[in-house]
């Protein structure tokens, strides 16, 4: 449980930096930003597995045997992330590639603190 509101905590963090840095990603603060990681959070609980079947089905797993098997899941990320657009005002988006965009910072750096913290 600790380790699920660590990574909420920082994919807040994550989604409030990349929100200065990235002109097509809206968001209003952190509260907002907790908000969305949150929703991204348990969308991504709920959805991933059924989206990354779906995308390697539709690839016919190439991805998958090729070995970089994770393209198909920061795609579902990015997927989720354009779905937490649609749930929420405080949050936005402007098309698809500041979704991907996110899906591969908020990865790399989850990758990242679980390498150092668990």
């Amino acid at each position: 449980m600790i380790q699920w509101i660590i990574h909420i905590l920082i994919d807040a963090l994550v989604l409030l930096i990349a929100a200065n840095f990235l002109s097509k990603v809206h968001l209003k603060g952190f509260k907002s930003a907790v908000i969305v990681a949150l929703i991204i959070g348990v969308l991504s609980f709920l959805l991933s597995w059924l989206l990354t079947a779906i995308l390697n089905i539709a690839t016919l797993g190439i991805f998958y045997f090729l070995g970089i098997g994770f393209v198909t899941r920061v795609i579902a990320y990015a997927i989720i992330i354009e779905i937490a657009d649609k749930l929420t005002s405080d949050f936005k988006t402007e098309g698809f590639w500041p979704s991907l965009w996110l899906a591969i910072l908020i990865a790399i750096v989850g990758g990242i603190v679980d390498a150092i913290l668990f």
